[in-house]
């Protein structure tokens, strides 16, 4: 078993794929080290607070930044050319299909997979539903999301759960793809579903592997069994059959192992996941896959479907810049479907894989649906309920304190060019959110809370000493407050109409709160001067 005291903290915590790369995100300086009992005995471990290090804002974060980027961008001009067009001939149908195969191939699409897609948008394109359809351009726009939608896996597929628990879920896949870190955010996502998740480290050949993945249940807040130090030390085998005895005695309803990866596809690695599989049985065996490598994901997950077997994938790093191809391949090659995505740092940039919406967003068509969900978890109903009072009395009563309000709770929900990526039509302003500060909330909350209650209730009364005032007190410049103020009252327009008709095709949802107030912070953060170096807020 273990050895008696702490482990020791590693230099650096994340796991490092060829070159030393960084693999998957949220990694972070351990706020303790992994603590045992006297006499080495493993004891399961819950975080007391779920904070760590403020998350840093990665290079490529932004509006619509994902490695589908490229391929949404193609397609946007291909389909633009064929609006406006009364009928189609089978020459545009033609052009079509090259333009859209061209930009398949470019993202790193497996060929086999880009045939079948052409073939079948062709044969639908050229039938009756479009040369009879009153609208020709946008018919074949929804046989191209139609179809993209099966090369993504059709319908969505959740988690199998066992009828007597605890379930178990075997993580796979190879060093790099960012394992240890979806483990941790895997575990967040059940907690949060109302599980009781372990995570399990038997990845005992990686140096630090065990200290990462104690570190990342801490900050997921859910408990790590770890028995043995790694480094070579221990068997993995013998940690996860201990692991499932372990968690039926703690009452822990779900177990996620997270296994040993390798730089590349071996016998050894095969023959210990197969054995890791045998002795733990798992209901789920998930293969994690980086959706950055295009066609090697698609290879090295053949090779896990024939050597060892799994059930679903999971794509981390959704977020990178490259081609992407994976994410499209994948599910279509190897006949299993992507269940889960992680697209962030964070350890909540996770969620399940809606082959639909991922769909829509590709084609520049929003996902409105996880607006709505991300809004219904952070917007209770009695708030809701709340606001539309206070604004059916009239747009006066919508100050500026509960205009800072609507700002945190938006904040909560993620990042807001993030957000403004889920809305339809968005892409044509990729360029300008992707150039909204992250930090305007944190500035429009300075120049808010530098004002007097009155002034907060009614922002009339700021003239022009009062704004200089503010200024001060804000760190920021004059002409800053006076545009706060003057998209104040634009938001509180846009929120009074939002009250008395909600959001287009979604009347009178929690989502309508969210989509004012982030497009209210786009509106704040749109012509925000520049403030000198002495008076920028830090």
């Amino acid at each position: 078993m273990g050895r008696i005291g702490p482990l020791p903290a590693p230099p650096a915590l994340e796991e490092r794929g060829p070159g030393g790369a960084p693999a998957g995100h949220g990694g972070g300086a351990p706020e303790r080290a992994s603590r045992r009992k006297p006499g080495g005995r493993p004891f399961a471990r819950r975080a007391d607070t779920l904070g760590g290090r403020p998350p840093t804002r990665h290079p490529t974060e932004g509006f619509a930044t994902t490695v589908f980027d490229t391929l949404s961008d193609r397609l946007a001009a291909t389909f633009k050319n064929l609006r406006g067009k009364g009928r189609l001939s089978e020459a545009d149908i033609d052009a079509t299909a090259r333009e859209i195969r061209i930009a398949l191939l470019e993202a790193d699409v497996a060929l086999p997979v880009v045939r079948a897609f052409i073939k079948q948008v062709k044969e639908r394109s050229l039938g009756a539903e479009v040369s009879q359809a009153l609208n020709p351009a946008q018919q074949v726009i929804k046989i191209v999301n139609e179809e993209l939608i099966g090369i993504l896996g059709g319908d969505a597929r959740r988690l199998r759960f066992a009828k007597q628990p605890p379930t178990v879920i075997m993580l796979a896949g190879l060093q790099g793809a960012g394992k240890t870190t979806l483990a941790g955010k895997l575990g967040r996502w059940l907690n949060a579903q109302g599980h009781t998740p372990l995570l399990v480290a038997c990845d005992l050949q990686r140096p630090n592997a065990v200290n990462q993945l104690s570190v990342v249940a801490e900050r997921a807040g859910v408990a790590v069994f770890a028995p043995e130090p790694g480094n070579g030390v221990g068997d993995p085998v013998k940690v996860a059959q201990d692991s499932i005895e372990f968690a039926r005695t703690k009452q822990h309803d779900v177990v996620i192992v997270d296994t040993a990866g390798r730089l590349g596809i071996d016998e050894e690695l095969m023959r210990q996941a197969a054995d890791i599989r045998d002795a733990v049985r798992p209901d789920e065996v998930l293969f994690v896959v980086d959706a950055m490598i295009g066609q090697d994901a698609v290879n090295t997950a053949e090779a896990f479907r024939d050597g060892v077997g799994f059930d679903g994938v999971v794509l981390s790093k959704l977020d990178g810049d490259a081609r992407g191809g994976a994410a499209l391949s994948i599910a279509h090659v190897t006949g299993r479907q992507i269940m889960f995505a992680s697209n962030g740092e964070k350890l909540d940039d996770f969620d399940a894989f809606h082959p639909d919406r991922m769909a829509s967003r590709i084609l520049g068509m929003g996902d409105m649906l996880s607006l709505i969900e991300k809004a219904e978890q952070t917007f209770s109903q009695q708030e809701a309920e709340k606001m539309a009072a206070k604004l059916a009395k009239g747009p006066k009563e919508f100050t500026l304190d509960d205009f800072l309000a609507q700002m945190e709770q938006v904040r909560k929900m993620g990042s807001i060019s993030k957000l403004l990526g889920m809305l339809p039509g968005m892409g044509q302003m990729k360029d300008q959110i992707n150039n909204l500060d992250e930090r305007d909330v944190d500035r429009t909350a300075a120049i808010i809370k530098s004002m007097t209650p009155g002034e907060r209730q009614d922002p009339t009364i700021i003239n022009g000493s009062r704004r200089a005032r503010i200024a001060r007190g804000s760190g920021v410049e004059v002409s800053a407050v006076k545009n706060l103020v003057e998209r104040f009252f634009d938001a509180r327009k846009m929120m009074s109409k939002m009250a008395q008709g909600g959001m287009p095709g979604c009347p009178g949802c929690r989502a309508c709160q969210a989509w004012a107030a982030a497009t209210s912070a786009r509106a704040s953060s749109r012509r925000r001067p520049r403030a000198s170096s002495a008076r920028a807020t830090p």
